[in-house]
């Protein structure tokens, strides 16, 4: 059964045209929302979008939760700034696997950039960008090379970028340990086993102070410079695991500030 928002604000996106948004009542846009396969995704446009830069959004929840209207402040204030934003969602744990997460970001990838120009995005302009286990994500499909002609990749707070270092440092937490639970598939799914002398996109590394978030940030930045990749490296530990995605485009913000200098470079 559809509550009277929702039927108010699909009524109010089926009156705009391709690549519009309605504002809510939170005063942020509204979506519009499609079906590219294993689930759904959003795209947030502004009224009159031609031919911008798209943020591509994956989010968190330990691989088991999470859903792509949990986007906070992002929507609105990259709307503002002459992006648009792609929020999807993906399937969980356990209903499917790590391996299998990462082929349906995959596919929401390919099929906003072959979708995107008609919305009012640029398919050759797309950052993709993901926190915490959707950090994850976007860096094991950025790092092998899955997401075609991504022009660079915002990667907020995870651990999981080598998994069997992980191990041996003894941070395979619990939520770590159920979602890689076979060590077999720890270099498959490790974004560091692709960083293999390949440059790759220019990216955005940022940290919170959330146990071992730092180690694990700059030594895979490090990889990734030795490689000649553009890598800009943000100390967010005044922020914790879950502020500095949340706080993402507040009045303020230093790590918005230094994302949105990132993305202007990447994107120009």
């Amino acid at each position: 059964m559809i509550d009277r928002r929702s039927f108010i604000a699909a009524s109010l996106a089926a009156l705009l045209p391709a690549g519009a948004s309605a504002v809510g009542r939170s005063g942020q846009p509204i979506p519009q929302t499609l079906d590219y396969g294993p689930a759904k995704l959003d795209i947030y446009a502004a009224d009159g979008a031609n031919n911008l830069p798209v943020v591509f959004f994956v989010h968190g929840g330990a691989w088991r939760f999470g859903k792509r209207s949990q986007v906070g402040s992002k929507p609105g204030f990259l709307l503002a700034n002459g992006f648009m934003f792609a929020s999807i969602d993906y399937r969980m744990l356990p209903e499917a696997d790590v391996a299998t997460q990462a082929g349906d970001v995959e596919k929401a990838y390919a099929y906003v950039r072959a979708n995107i120009a008609r919305h009012g995005g640029d398919p050759n302009r797309i950052v993709g960008m993901g926190h915490s286990a959707g950090c994850h994500l976007i860096a094991l499909t950025g790092m092998r090379g899955e997401l075609s002609g991504v022009a660079g990749l915002i990667l907020d707070d995870t651990r999981a970028y080598d998994l069997a270092a992980l191990a041996r440092d003894g941070g395979m937490v619990r939520a770590y340990a159920r979602a890689f639970s076979d060590p077999a598939q720890w270099a498959a799914l490790s974004p560091a086993s692709y960083v293999d002398g390949r440059k790759h996109p220019p990216t955005f590394i940022a940290y919170s102070r959330a146990p071992g978030r730092g180690e694990e940030s700059k030594a895979f930045a490090e990889r990734l410079r030795a490689t000649g990749t553009k890598v800009t490296l943000f100390d967010g530990s005044a922020y914790t695991h879950l502020s500095i995605n949340r706080d993402f485009g507040e009045d303020g913000d230093a790590l918005t500030t230094a994302a949105l200098a990132f993305l202007k470079s990447a994107v120009s």
